[in-house]
Parts: C-alpha cells; structure tokens; sequence
C-alpha cells in the first residue's frame, strides 16, 4: 500500500481494489486537526499560485524539524536515533517528482493492471484515465512527504512554516517509524513477480492486505501526533480527547477546498481517505486500550494484517478470526488464459462496491456482514496487443462470503442490478440457468454467470458459462475457514492494490492540504 501523510496521497502495488487503490492511493489523504483554523484553499487551475517563502521563513520552517521531532518523539515514545535530513521543494519539483514515479516502466505498468481490474468490477468508469488524475490529484493535495527511501522530509517552498508545522509533526512521525523498523522493509511483505504456482496464490492471498493494514498502522499514528501536536496549546491530546475522531470522520465529507478531490470518483476519495481516518481509528482504540507503548511501537512491533482489523481493531486486539478465503490451481482450468491480477476483496472493498452500486444506506447495512473474498482476474492469451489494454481482454472471477444467505442474496442483487453499467449487448439466458441460484447473461465482453450458494457469491465474468460452471465449482471445493497466518517469508509479491499501487507511484510519506490545520 502506499505510504501518505494526511488526506493526500501514496500508492504502491496491486491487490485488492481498495488496496489496489491503497496501493495505488494508499496515502492520498489526512484530515484536519479539531480545533484548529481551516488552511487556504489549494488554488484553482488558473489562480495565482503562493508566493515561493522569503529566506527567513525557509530558515524557520527548516530549523523547526529538530523541535517537531522531539515533540513527536515524546508524544509517541519512539525514540530519535539521528537526525532527520530536510529539504524544501518547489511546485514544479514535487510535479516533476511525481510525473517521474509514474513514468517509471514497473509501475506504470502496475498501475495500467490495477486499472483494468478496477474497471472491469465496475469501480472506476470505462473512459476515465487514472494515470493523469492521479498525477493532478496528488499535485493539488501534497503537502510535504517524508522519503523513506532518501530518508528526508520534504517541504514545500510555497506554503507558510505555520501551516506546514503540522504537517511536519505528521511527516516525521513517519521518520520515527522508519528508525525503529526500516519502512521499506516493513511496509511491503511481498518480492516482486507474478505468481506461477497454487502455494504461491495462496501466499499472496495470505499477504494481500498486510500492505493496506500497515499503511493504516503509520498513517493512523501519523495522525495522532497531527491532532496532538495541532492541540497542544488546549492541553489536550487524542488520548484524553477521543471525541475529536468523531468530530474529523464528520468534517471530511466536504470536498469544497480540494476541486479535484471533489470530482474523484467514490473508490479513489475512499480509499485514500482509508488509512488515514480508519487507521486513527484504529490507533484511537489502541491508545484507549493500552496507550502509548500499545498504539505506536506494539503495533510496529506486531501489525495487523487485514483491512478488516483496522475497521474493527477489537478483533486485532482480542486476537479474533479474520476471515480467509482460498483457491484451487486454476491454471490447468483456463489454457486459453494467462495469470494476470488476483487479491482479496476485503471489507473495505465491499463497502465501496455496495455503496457505489447501491447507496450509502445499504452498503452501511450489508458491509459489516461480510465474511470473506476474493477475485482472480486472467488475460485472453489470444488478445491482440490493442485489446490487451482493455477490461474486454480480462476474464474476472470474483467469490465473496457473508455470515448469512440473506445477505448473500441482498448482495448478489446489487452484485447483477449493475451489469447493466459494466457492459452493453447485457441480456439474460433464463434456458441456459440450470436452477433457481444460477443468472446467466450475455454481454459484448462474454458470458457472465452469477451464482448464490448457501453464504457465498460466485461472479464469474467473461469466461464460456461451462467453463464458468467448472471455475466455480473448483473454487467452492476448497472453501474452509480459518485465521489469516501471518507469512514472514513471503514468496510472492501482492498485487498492488489502489493503495499499494499508489506506494510505488507517489511519494513515500505524505501529508495532505486538506489536512493543514
């Protein structure tokens, strides 16, 4: 997943789509401090960019990192062990920056894949370009990032040392981590490479959202020392003022100072917003159950490693059963096809598909019910190179669990009520459905076959519907239950999620405008 720094940006590698967009976008967002003043509207295409600072508040804003970072260090109780080198950076620099990440072959390469996965489930439009909106995205938002690579906090020559100061409390609570766990190392469990073997697939399953679950561990700590830092003239900190989570979820709905935010669609203003507003959460309760020790160097020490547990940190801290799917080799079952995408669907991703295909109201109702997913997405081999950079190419297998079948069934009607969006020539083969459970459907894209047994969900989409019938029924074979293991050798890499995808895209740690008490 992506590293960020407040309600801006950072991506990383494929996966799940949230994760696909955590890694994608995974640090794309932070929010604002409770008490403090909103900060100046990015300006709009074609107003006046700030003034470049004077050299006296260049030597201020620079001089403040050593103060911040030992206010931050107190304030988490991870220690200093060197100095945090810093830099300024102009508008075009960090654009420049930003234009080179994503020329870069892997991950534009990555990027391109998450993108046709994303559009082929229907969570991005089929004509909207995600390279450029992100790079407008992340250019509006960006307001200073810390580099775990270079090992520097970045700052920008544009915005006065009082709004960046928060900002800076923020960045080098990234620079702590980093000290106490090598981020490079610790945020991405997985090698690059595609998976060739069923052990393999399965790793990857297992590993998929640790990414995810750790970029909400450092960007939800980050945040802390955020609001802490941005109250410390009240005499109040989160932890003995909790009610300010609430009071933030609450103001972030409001897009009118972020224009390009504003027109992103659902999954990406989600996903970015995930780790830095669930991962508060989270870090909330871990301050409320076992303070500071627990909320910042315990959870270095022993992420979580779901989404799941981020949205729920009792189950992280009671030590309960994440749910896990797995699959069979499904190679040998599609020739014809080649390996291209596969991750978990995780709660958050449900969320976001429910509420995109069926209101706010019903995806708050059904998402908590989810119990599990997963998706496997596999490329024509006979796809000319044109039609390789397309959904059309991609044949999608989506499997997702609920801890009932009614709401298996609710789920797979919002599932099937917007194919209709996804595909044109859509009609259904009422003759060629061998019960009541199965929906088969024609489509420009080929066949698509729904199917509802007991408490899961089969999507198979694209594929011949007999061949759909023998995918699935492999899948369900070797369905069970169980915690999700926490690999320490990882053997394959995790396919970028949005957010992961956006960590290799974006800058390493960064914090967002829309932040900036």
């Amino acid at each position: 997943m992506v590293s960020a720094a407040v309600p801006g940006t950072q991506p990383e590698e494929t996966g799940s789509p949230s994760r696909i967009v955590l890694y994608l976008l995974a640090a794309l967002l932070t929010a604002t401090a409770a008490h403090a003043q909103q900060p100046p509207a990015p300006h709009k295409d074609g107003a006046k960019p700030q003034a470049p600072l004077t050299k006296a508040q260049s030597k201020e804003l620079l001089d403040s990192v050593d103060e911040i970072l030992k206010f931050v260090s107190t304030d988490t109780k991870l220690p200093i062990t060197h100095p945090v080198k810093r830099k300024l950076v102009s508008r075009d620099e960090v654009n420049r920056y930003l234009q080179k990440k994503f020329d870069e072959d892997e991950s534009t390469r990555r990027l391109q894949n998450s993108e046709i996965v994303l559009k082929k489930f229907g969570l991005l439009e089929r004509d909207f370009d995600l390279r450029p909106f992100l790079i407008k995205l992340l250019t509006e938002q960006i307001a200073g990032f810390y580099d775990e690579k270079t090992k520097t906090v970045n700052l920008l020559d544009y915005v006065v040392p009082e709004e960046q100061k928060p900002v800076l409390a923020h960045e080098l609570t990234h620079a702590l981590q980093d000290m106490r766990v090598d981020l490079v190392k610790w945020s991405d469990l997985t090698p690059p490479g595609n998976p060739h073997t069923v052990q393999e697939d399965n790793h990857r399953l297992q590993v998929d959202e640790s990414g995810s679950a750790r970029e909400a561990v450092t960007e939800g700590q980050a945040m802390v020392t955020f609001l802490d830092y941005s109250m410390r003239d009240t005499g109040h900190t989160l932890a003995d003022a909790p009610q300010v989570v609430d009071k933030l979820k609450d103001s972030l709905g409001d897009n009118s100072d972020s224009p390009v935010m504003a027109r992103a669609p659902l999954l990406l203003q989600q996903t970015l917003m995930f780790p830095y507003i669930e991962g508060l959460g989270f870090e909330a309760a871990l301050l409320a159950k076992g303070g500071r020790d627990a909320a910042f160097a315990g959870a270095l020490a022993n992420p979580p490693t779901s989404t799941f547990e981020i949205i729920h940190p009792e189950a992280y801290l009671n030590h309960a059963h994440v749910p896990q799917m797995t699959l069979p080799d499904l190679r040998p079952l599609m020739p014809q096809y080649s390996f291209y995408d596969l991750g978990v669907m995780g709660e958050l991703d449900v969320r976001i598909l429910t509420e995109l295909f069926g209101g706010h109201d019903i995806a708050a109702a059904i998402s908590p019910e989810w119990d599990g997913g997963v998706y496997y997405a596999a490329q024509r081999t006979a796809a000319t190179p044109a039609e390789k950079q397309t959904p059309a190419s991609v044949g999608l297998i989506y499997v997702s669990r609920w801890k009932n079948e009614d709401t298996a069934h609710s789920f797979l009607r919002i599932y099937a009520g917007q194919l209709a969006r996804k595909y044109s020539g859509l009609a259904r083969r009422p003759k060629d459905e061998t019960d009541e459970d199965e929906q088969v459907y024609t489509t420009t894209e080929g066949d698509v076959l729904l199917t509802s047994k007991d408490n899961t969900v089969y999507a198979l989409e694209g594929f011949p519907v007999a061949q759909a019938r023998t995918l699935r029924d492999a899948i369900d074979a070797v369905q069970t239950t169980g915690p999700i293991l926490q690999a320490t050798t990882p053997t394959a890499e995790l396919i970028p999620r949005l957010a992961a995808l956006l960590n290799s895209v974006i800058p390493e740690r960064y914090t967002s405008r829309g932040l900036n008490p």
